[in-house]
């Protein structure tokens, strides 16, 4: 058994249950799409406001993504990526999430 499972396990038989481990999952996977956002938004110099327009969107609604307070749906992933000028990458394994963009380059 590998350490991941046995910790798991262990989790669960310390009270924690299967309800509980995937909340702390969407919780995770919420807060690596936060970061990217964020990331991807500052470096490009943008304010949530400035986002927002480019994305159709609510400055409200970037702050609650940024805030890991909204989940979004896949068209709404597929607007920021846009309004990013990137490539939206999550990675989702067992144990670990990772949420990354990757910008566009302007072939010359």
């Amino acid at each position: 058994m590998t350490h991941s499972r046995w910790t798991r396990r262990n989790d669960r038989e310390a009270g924690e249950s299967e309800a509980v481990t995937e909340a702390r999952q969407g919780i995770r996977l919420a807060m690596a799409l936060a970061e990217a956002v964020y990331l991807r938004r500052t470096e490009l110099g943008l304010t949530q406001a400035e986002l927002a327009a480019r994305a159709g969107l609510t400055q409200a609604k970037i702050s609650r993504i940024e805030g890991s307070d909204a989940v979004p749906t896949l068209p709404l992933l597929a607007k920021l990526a846009r309004a990013l000028d990137a490539s939206l990458n999550i990675a989702i394994d067992e144990d670990d999430a990772q949420v990354s963009f990757t910008p566009h380059t302007n072939a010359a």
